[in-house]
């Protein structure tokens, strides 16, 4: 189960990567637009930059963001105060990850919980992009997906599975 586990959370962090990659390139291209514009004012012309740059960003960096989060898990990437717990007794500080373990499952689980609904709600109202028209519901699925990833990642921590490999 860990190595599927891992496995996932490489391909969704790696797909992650992908998306802001995408946003990036696409940036750089608007933003030379933009600056090929004003170069083209002096001429009387004009170069248009990307429309619907913005539906395009909003929405890709909502899927990626979250993408990142199961990958951090299973590294144990989390914030953590390493110079209080390191003093402590090795029982409390194995008492504590396991709290914190549990805590980080509940809220993933709660989190993907309510972004069902809002997808579920953003469907029934048939909410579209501004400027591309694209439908925004399909966008809530990765994350979604990564919600409940981390949290199974989280739980098979607290059971005992190995992480960092």
């Amino acid at each position: 189960m860990g190595r599927l586990l891992k496995r996932l959370a490489d391909l969704f962090a790696l797909a992650a990567g992908l998306i802001l990659l995408a946003i990036v390139l696409v940036t750089t291209f608007n933003v030379g637009a933009f600056t090929l514009d004003r170069i083209a004012a002096l001429f009387g012309t004009d170069v248009a930059g990307l429309p619907g740059y913005e539906d395009f960003v909003r929405l890709a960096i909502s899927a990626a963001g979250l993408m990142f989060f199961p990958w951090c898990q299973w590294h144990r990437g989390h914030v953590a105060v390493d110079l209080f717990m390191e003093r402590a007794p090795m029982i409390v500080q194995r008492r504590i990850d396991q709290i914190w373990l549990a805590a980080t499952a509940a809220v993933a689980l709660f989190l993907g919980y309510w972004m069902v609904f809002g997808l579920l709600e953003n469907r029934s109202d048939a909410v579209v992009t501004g400027v591309l028209g694209w439908p925004e519901w399909p966008f809530y699925v990765p994350g979604i997906a990564s919600l409940v990833l981390w949290a199974a990642i989280a739980l098979a921590q607290l059971a005992g599975e190995p992480s960092r490999a």
